[in-house]
């Protein structure tokens, strides 16, 4: 069995592959550029971990929790206080970019046309941004009445509902696909 074979027989993960990771890697590039060369002393520690800061900050004082937000003094992140306890530190990693990048690199993955594709990235992003958000007004409410199971819910039980929701929209998007190709 030869080399031509081999890649003829195993082009469909050959071509996952080459976009996924492809697609994974041109976008961490832009992204990292992004946070080396487009910093904002306005929108602190940049725009996108800013703007997540200050929404999350905001869902909170709608819930009635007196609540602000601060630039962190030693660090490119923005504390999140409720009262006058700093409770949560908002830092790049928590903005849910590389969570959209990842999802978005599957999809293109298992792209099945233009507009369904990018429909699809669209709305999925944007529900992971949201849901990104009640993560981290969730997590930050557990921290300040439950400070004592604060590992377990920062390292598995969130990590684990903003990597499920993923998950799940693969697996949709995957049975789609399936229908698609059957058609």
């Amino acid at each position: 069995m030869g080399l031509k074979h081999i890649i003829k027989k195993n082009k469909a993960v050959i071509k996952f592959l080459l976009v996924f990771f492809g697609s994974y890697l041109i976008l961490a590039l832009l992204y990292q550029a992004y946070l080396k060369y487009c910093p904002s002393e306005e929108f602190y520690p940049d725009y996108i971990t800013h703007q997540v800061a200050h929404q999350s900050y905001k869902l909170i004082d709608v819930l009635g929790y007196e609540t602000y937000i601060v630039k962190h003094p030693d660090n490119p992140s923005m504390l999140l206080a409720i009262k006058d306890q700093y409770v949560a530190r908002i830092i790049e990693g928590c903005n849910s970019v590389s969570v959209i990048i990842l999802f978005l690199s599957f999809i293109l993955a298992f792209s099945k046309g233009f507009k369904e594709t990018i429909f699809f990235i669209f709305i999925g992003g944007l529900l992971i941004y949201a849901l990104n958000l009640v993560r981290i007004v969730l997590l930050t409410l557990g921290l300040y009445f439950y400070p004592q199971y604060g590992d377990f819910m920062h390292e598995i039980l969130f990590p684990l509902f903003i990597y499920g929701v993923v998950f799940l929209l693969w697996l949709y998007w995957v049975n789609k696909y399936k229908k698609h190709k059957a058609k």
